[in-house]
């Protein structure tokens, strides 16, 4: 089965560097690795960011993760990862090969960024997709969730 992976991280801060200079940067809220499979398709995208954008790991005033990313207006911070599809069953050297080629997943992975700020209500900012990146992030809790889209059903 195919499927969009995301791993959420809730963060306090984080950026990301493209050859040695920031690209983007954001204070409390999410950084999201997505990584995209060559059968997903805009049905993945949707249920994903729908989730993402209520998923409820924020604390309220109580100290209880009750509040989304929307409900704080909090930011968020969205990296292409293929390397979120690394198949490790044969040998030591991960296979890369369920992960969606560049044509397919370009296209998805902008869906995914354009529908994420609608149902969020933020603008999302981005690394630069197949770019080399160096993510820095301070994850508050920690807190981090991994959800995929083959869990839809």
């Amino acid at each position: 089965m195919f499927n969009m992976r995301c791993v959420i991280q809730r963060v306090s801060s984080a950026s990301v560097e493209i050859d040695g200079k920031v690209k983007a940067a954001i204070l409390e809220g999410l950084l999201i690795l997505v990584g995209i499979e060559e059968n997903d398709n805009q049905d993945d995208v949707l249920w994903l960011c729908g989730k993402i954008a209520r998923l409820r790991i924020f604390d309220d005033s109580e100290g209880v993760m009750n509040l989304s990313v929307t409900n704080i207006r909090g930011e968020i911070l969205v990296i292409s990862q293929f390397t979120l599809h690394a198949s490790t069953k044969k040998g030591n050297r991960p296979s890369y090969i369920i992960a969606a080629k560049p044509e397919r997943a370009v296209p998805l992975y902008n869906s995914f960024i354009n529908c994420l700020s609608k149902e969020a209500g933020t603008e999302v900012k981005t690394g630069i997709f197949g770019a080399m990146m160096e993510v820095n992030l301070v994850n508050s809790g920690p807190v981090t969730i991994l959800i995929d889209s083959k869990n839809k059903e």
